[in-house]
């Protein structure tokens, strides 16, 4: 039999002013607040045999779970399962798990032993840090940050998933492609990464995903682990070079002038930004971006 627990986060966008039904077997906990409780509610999972962890809301809950898994479980991973009900829901989408899935059709999947999928998550670390401060699946810096922005700006008019999405990409290139030297978004940051000698970035982006919304193929074909696009600042050529990265298609003259794609283990930067974790801002600085532990998970 199948002990699982369930991560409700009642303030997804999809979750407000519902509930979760009752199943059998199912601990359902309601998404704490406080990073402490939610690590101690993910120790009790552990300590009650809870092998199969659902976190029913959007990236951000999923981001805060992984986060703190590994170290409530002590290294003996339990599998997983995406209820997709926030404002973007990447990872449910890379890892077939779609609008509309429900919690008792992921509990049968389970049970049947139909097949799972595999995905490792990356890891940010400090310098001096024991464990990572966080784990996710989408990292970015540089214009990706002021994308974010404005996709929360697009949420509060109701847009979501490949609406805003659609809606950010195209508002982030007119200010890219026609905005001048001092322009926002052009002039990038001062920024030092481990992969390239250069020292100023127009953006900076790592996923360990496989597939994204609108069939969006920025680092190149789906393949597995961790993956890096990194673009010079200001972004030279960027009317031809956007429609060739975004369709995954590669040209000779990228490297050349300054896009960068490469698939290392990990990677170093340093800068006085932000970055931005599947949706939410944090302070940049000294850091590391690596390739964390395998997650598997349940699919319908």
């Amino acid at each position: 039999m199948i002990r699982a627990g369930v991560i409700w986060n009642q303030k997804s966008h999809r979750n407000r002013g519902g509930d979760v039904d009752p199943l059998p077997g199912v601990v359902v906990e309601v998404a704490p607040e406080e990073p402490a409780e939610l690590f101690a509610t993910l120790r009790r999972f552990a300590a009650e045999g809870v092998d199969l962890v659902a976190i029913d809301g959007g990236d951000g809950t999923i981001r805060e779970v992984v986060t703190r898994l590994p170290e409530a479980y002590g290294g003996r991973l339990p599998r997983l399962a995406i209820v997709p009900n926030g404002k973007t829901n990447a990872l449910a989408l890379d890892i077939g798990s779609p609008l509309g899935t429900t919690l008792e059709q992921l509990l049968t999947a389970a049970e049947a032993g139909q097949p799972t999928k595999r995905r490792p998550c990356l890891e940010i670390v400090r310098p001096g840090q024991a464990t990572p401060e966080r784990r996710g699946f989408l990292f970015g810096t540089g214009a990706f940050v002021r994308a974010t922005e404005l996709a929360q700006k697009h949420h509060t008019v109701g847009l979501f998933d490949d609406a805003a999405i659609a809606a950010t990409i195209v508002h982030a290139a007119i200010g890219a492609l026609f905005g001048g030297p001092s322009n926002g978004w052009r002039k990038g940051e001062a920024a030092r990464v481990s992969f390239d000698p250069a020292e100023r970035w127009f953006l900076t982006i790592a996923s360990t995903l496989k597939r994204f919304p609108l069939g969006l193929k920025p680092f190149g074909e789906p393949r597995e682990g961790l993956k890096v696009i990194s673009v010079q600042a200001p972004p030279r050529r960027l009317h031809l070079a956007l429609p060739v990265i975004l369709s995954g298609r590669d040209s000779g003259w990228l490297a050349d002038k300054g896009y960068v794609r490469c698939d290392p283990p990990a990677f170093d930067m340093s800068w006085s930004g932000d970055f931005v974790l599947d949706g939410e801002i944090y302070d940049g600085g000294d850091l590391t971006v690596r390739q964390g532990p395998e997650l598997e998970f349940v699919i319908p």
